[in-house]
This record gives structure tokens, C-alpha cells and sequence, in this order.
């Protein structure tokens, strides 16, 4: 690390086991995910809210090259295996881990971004027979049945409403497996 680790203890006494303890997780989250530029722990005592109390908070926030962070922050309140400070501290960096590992993956292009559905405009409806086209955004036009279109919008229908589609293969080429109409601004 540039920087020392700040360790702060609220609540309670700084205590060398403790301090030991944090050291090592540190150390390795340092030796898993190379460069961490800073780290700050706040261990705080259990309060004395009753609705909350006996419970210790754990709170670990990494600085990572380029600006990027990683904050771990409070844990569920329910969870009174945190009365005890080693579960505590084990369970937080735990979690630390866990992001860190998805903020690598994420800043070395791992992680797929996926696209939306693709959406869709409706230029033809034939309300007696029950289906319709949809033309793509890249001028496509595809067949759909009443029954692809979800939430049984079909009658809300007409040519100019903007939709999602999942494409599908039909017995006469693409077809449209499920429709579902966007909301006011294109939202869904």
C-alpha cells in the first residue's frame, strides 16, 4: 500500500489482537488483488440501541489505483452471529474479497456487459386475424401473434408503439416470441 492502514476503533479499546488480525486479511487482499493504494477499517463496539445492540460494525473502504474504490459498508442487522467480533471481522473481509474480485474482474474486461432487448416499432396490425409487424431499429420487419405479446396488451396495440422483442425462429422465418410494450419515454 502508498499509504498505512488507518484502523479505527470505536466504541472500544484499540486492541493488539485485533489490530493483528486486520493486518493479516489486509495483507491478503494485498498478495490476492495486487495494488490497493489504501485501506480503512472501523471496528465499532456493539451500541447500546436494544433494537441493535451486542452487534459489532464493520466498515473497510479500499482505494484502488485510478480513483476507484471499494466500500464495505454495514451488514445486516438480523445476523447476530456478529455479537462476535472474529465472525465479525472474518464476515466483512469476506465480503471485501468478493467485491474486490468483481472490481478486477470488471476493471481487466472480464465481466460481459449485456445488451437490452432490442426494441422494436409497430408498423402493421391485423386485429381480426390476431398478429402483427415489428420493424427493427435496423429496418428488419418481423412477424408476432397476439399471444407473444405479454401482459395481453394486444389490443393496446397500434402502428407507432414502441416495444421489446425477443427474435425467435418461425416455420416462415424470425418471429417475435415476446412482445412487451414500453412505457411513456421508451422505459420499461
Amino acid at each position: 500500500m502508498e499509504t498505512p492502514l488507518q484502523l479505527d476503533f470505536q466504541g472500544m479499546d484499540a486492541n493488539g489482537t485485533i489490530r493483528d488480525c486486520v493486518l493479516k486479511q489486509v495483507r491478503m487482499l494485498e498478495g490476492r488483488f495486487g495494488r490497493i493504494t489504501a485501506c480503512r477499517v472501523v471496528v465499532k463496539a456493539p451500541g447500546e440501541h436494544h433494537r441493535k445492540g451486542g452487534l459489532y460494525e464493520i466498515n473497510i473502504r479500499l482505494s484502488l489505483p485510478q480513483g476507484r474504490q471499494v466500500d464495505i459498508g454495514r451488514t445486516a442487522i438480523e445476523d447476530e452471529r456478529h455479537a462476535d467480533l472474529a465472525f465479525a471481522l472474518n464476515d466483512a473481509f469476506k465480503r471485501a474479497r468478493r467485491r474486490l474480485q468483481d472490481k478486477t474482474r470488471r476493471m481487466q474486461g472480464h465481466i460481459k456487459a449485456h445488451d437490452g432487448q432490442p426494441t422494436a416499432t409497430v408498423v402493421r396490425l391485423d386485429d381480426v386475424s390476431g398478429f402483427g409487424f415489428l420493424q427493427t431499429d435496423d429496418g428488419r420487419e418481423i412477424y408476432f401473434h397476439r399471444n407473444s405479446v405479454l401482459n395481453d396488451a394486444f389490443s393496446r396495440l397500434a402502428p407507432g408503439t414502441r416495444t421489446t422483442f425477443t427474435e425467435a425462429m418461425g416455420e416462415k422465418g424470425p418471429q417475435a416470441s415476446t412482445v412487451k410494450l414500453l412505457g411513456k419515454h421508451g422505459l420499461r
